[in-house]
């Protein structure tokens, strides 16, 4: 499975953004989804999931009810919608898969990630 990130940009503070996962093969609605980003000088943190089959998503605290996942498996793609962006949420933003059903949040469990993509909101 190879995965590519794409969307980011510069963005105000308040603004909105959109991302796209897209991944080869034809066995990616075999795979639980995943969004990580990391800021500069931070480890990778974890920002939320989905499921498979769509059905399930859950979101870092940080991002809840600010964020929004949803995937296409007709289309391989996995998409991260963001609204009322925050400095803090400036970082590169790292799609990953995990075959089956996804236990834990931890970046270690997931087996594919794809190369990031820069976001940066200014104040």
């Amino acid at each position: 499975v190879q995965l590519q990130a794409s969307g980011g940009g510069l963005v105000q503070v308040g603004g909105s953004l959109n991302l796209s996962c897209a991944s080869s093969g034809s066995t990616f609605s075999s795979y639980g989804m995943a969004w990580f980003r990391r800021a500069p000088g931070m480890q990778r943190e974890f920002v939320g999931l989905i499921s498979w089959s769509g059905t399930v998503t859950y979101y870092a605290d940080s991002v809840k009810g600010r964020f929004t996942i949803s995937r296409d498996n007709a289309k391989n793609t996995m998409y991260l919608q963001m609204h009322s962006l925050r400095p803090e949420d400036t970082g590169v933003y790292s799609c990953a898969a995990k075959k089956g059903v996804i236990s834990s949040t931890e970046d270690s469990r997931f087996d594919y990630w794809g190369q990031g993509t820069q976001v940066t909101v200014s104040s």
